[in-house]
């Protein structure tokens, strides 16, 4: 007999014990089942290859429950992978489906940002160049809005383009200039700016205010062009991925609660463990470190 007409008969013990005693014998006659060969598999120890699919299975459980129940399977077989397990993508996609978990789904990026009739002298110098070389070449900034029981809060971010790493971020319960000033002097104080960074936004008020220039006087300004903010749509991308994987979990109480979720999603999950595939399914953090150390091997090698 095969092993589903095994469970069904145990099922059917289980579902029925609670309303009369059933009698085995009864129901295993009805099934055309033998006894022997129920008790033979009842105590069947499990094969070598049904311990190792458990065994999979918890290992994909820990690695999604790690991501914050964020990662699909792409992520997870890469996270196994490097742990030395041979294990297929369609595996390991079988396998979650089986344990009843799955990935939280991201829409597509669409255009949040409306342009505004600003002045012809705001330049595209990104252009769509999303893959710079090195870390400091590239970083782009934006705003999003953060629903709480108490309002509206505003996270103002910096991104890294080479890592995608988040390098600076505010949370203000206003929509003033100084939320992107003390983002973009957090950033300047967070990395070492060897050459002028190109810093790329869309052509919002805050970003084309005298303040801003200042606070960027040393850096190459690069807007949006007019009407087609797609320049913008890494930082636009994480912006919808912090809120699709943690920010619309939560009932967000006021601005402290929305800081802490924010705090602990981008410093303890995104920047230092969240799998990237732009970066070689590293996290941002790992993946400027290996730069480092390439830099470092490099310049030994050459001198």
């Amino acid at each position: 007999m095969t092993e589903a007409i095994y469970l069904e008969v145990q099922d059917k013990c289980e579902d029925l014990k609670w309303k009369r005693q059933v009698s085995v014998n009864g129901m295993l006659r009805i099934l055309g089942v033998s006894r022997s060969g129920y008790n033979s598999w009842l105590h069947r120890l499990p094969s070598n290859q049904q311990k190792r699919k458990e065994i999979v299975k918890e290992k994909i459980k820990e690695v999604y429950d790690q991501s914050h129940q964020n990662y699909g399977a792409p992520k997870i077989t890469k996270e196994i992978q490097k742990a030395g397990e041979k294990i297929s993508e369609r595996t390991v996609g079988k396998y979650m489906k089986e344990l009843g978990i799955k990935a939280q789904y991201v829409k597509p990026y669409t255009v949040t940002t409306k342009d505004s009739d600003f002045s012809s002298k705001l330049e595209n110098v990104l252009n769509e160049q999303f893959n710079p070389s090195a870390p400091n070449a590239v970083w782009c900034t934006d705003i999003t809005y953060l629903w709480t029981n108490a309002g509206f809060v505003y996270l103002t971010s910096i991104m890294d383009l080479y890592s995608r790493r988040i390098i600076a971020w505010t949370l203000t319960e206003t929509l003033a200039v100084s939320c992107v000033i003390d983002t973009i002097n957090k950033a300047k104080k967070n990395r070492k700016l060897a050459n002028p960074v190109i810093i790329h936004s869309d052509r919002g008020s805050q970003y084309v205010s005298k303040e801003y220039q200042k606070a960027a006087s040393k850096m190459i300004l690069s807007y949006s062009k007019k009407a087609f903010p797609w320049d913008n749509a890494c930082i636009e991308s994480f912006h919808a991925i912090i809120k699709r994987e943690w920010i619309n979990r939560f009932r967000i109480k006021n601005y402290r609660h929305a800081y802490i979720l924010v705090f602990e999603y981008i410093e303890t999950f995104y920047n230092t463990t969240r799998i990237h595939s732009h970066c070689n399914y590293m996290s941002p953090n790992e993946f400027e470190k290996t730069y480092e150390k390439v830099k470092e091997l490099s310049m030994s090698m050459a001198s």
